[in-house]
């Protein structure tokens, strides 16, 4: 199968899966009770937000892994190979596409713990730091030990310097990269479509840096995802129909790092994800900043996003600037990872 057709094809099935779902689940998750708790240190006017449904990430990772999956058993059907068409080893290949898509899939199950712990048995935190922590660095350490058995040199691609061996670093780096990425695509979760309207920017990034690293597997997980985001953002436009939850947040941070590791270039993520970067880094200022002033902030409130909320922004507003310049990141992104290729 044609790999631009490939692409197109999966964002079309997973845009139609998350959108459908939408149908039967938000109705679902209504008659289930599982709505949003809204917490008192946050802005007082997201009271409103009271009750509604979350978990509503199921919605785009039931359109990205069946549109994937569908597109892949297509191709193959044809006679195609997607996944191994690229200049790496196609086992090798095969592990970073697969391998990723599961770790992001044991990040939404962490995420769904902790959704079903605040929503059902009503404790507002949900796992408590330490747990949320032991099982991201299993999590993380499993996803790591994979790809360093394939690669034990743990190389990275760095624009205009080549591939470089990291070594013992891989493991800090790697820890460092997929905690931090994971966390802060969770902190971007706190407007009505700003995440996903954030991550869709990222996700278009990769399909083509991807294609620029011969890694047509992730551009078509990439599409399927794009697709799926869209199609779950008619519900969670604002006013949202739905909420994602830290499932779906969780699921998506594990998606971006997937991509990133894919084309071996995870310190990408600072300019493909540069909004996420921005909120938990305005998050980590503020804390350090409290505590070593003994009580003043910086922000008006962290993450970045509520600091613009607290200034008079709307909603609406901050979605589509946050989205603008993510975009933008993503563009110098490509442009990076094109010209930066050594020929």
């Amino acid at each position: 199968m044609n790999t631009i057709i490939a692409c197109i094809t999966a964002a079309v099935i997973a845009f139609g899966i998350s959108f459908g779902l939408g149908y039967v689940v938000i109705p679902f998750l209504h008659k289930l009770k599982f709505g949003q708790t809204i917490l008192e240190i946050g802005p007082k006017w997201h009271k409103n937000k009271q009750g509604t449904p979350t978990m509503g990430g199921i919605l785009f990772i039931a359109g990205t892994v069946i549109a994937f999956v569908a597109v892949v058993v297509i191709d193959k059907i044809l006679g195609g190979k997607i996944i191994e068409t690229d200049d790496i080893v196609a086992n090798s290949m095969r592990l970073k596409v697969w391998g990723g898509l599961i770790m992001a899939l044991g990040f939404a199950f962490i995420g769904f713990l902790d959704d079903y712990i605040k929503v059902v048995k009503k404790r507002n935190m949900g796992l408590t730091i330490m747990q949320k922590t032991v099982l991201q660095i299993v999590l993380m350490v499993g996803y790591l030990a994979t790809l360093y058995i394939n690669d034990p040199t743990g190389s990275m691609f760095i624009p205009f310097v080549g591939m470089v061996e990291t070594k013992i670093f891989f493991w800090v780096l790697g820890v460092a990269v997929i905690y931090c990425t994971t966390n802060a695509v969770n902190f971007t979760d706190g407007l009505d479509g700003l995440c996903g309207s954030v991550t869709v920017t990222a996700a278009f990034s990769f399909i083509a840096i991807a294609a620029l690293r011969n890694c047509f597997g992730i551009s078509l997980l990439a599409s399927a995802l794009a697709g799926g985001l869209i199609g779950y953002l008619i519900w969670n436009w604002h006013p949202a129909k739905v909420m994602m939850g830290d499932l779906g947040s969780m699921f998506l941070g594990g998606m971006i790092v997937a991509f990133s590791y894919a084309v071996d270039c995870p310190l990408i993520i600072l300019l493909t994800g540069i909004i996420y970067v921005a909120e938990f880094g305005s998050d980590v200022i503020q804390i350090g900043y409290f505590k070593l002033t003994h009580g003043k902030r910086i922000f008006k409130m962290a993450p970045i996003h509520h600091h613009f909320e607290m200034c008079g922004w709307k909603e609406v507003k901050i979605v589509k600037i946050f989205t603008a310049v993510n975009l933008c990141g993503g563009i110098i992104a490509v442009l990076l990872m094109y010209f930066g290729a050594l020929k």
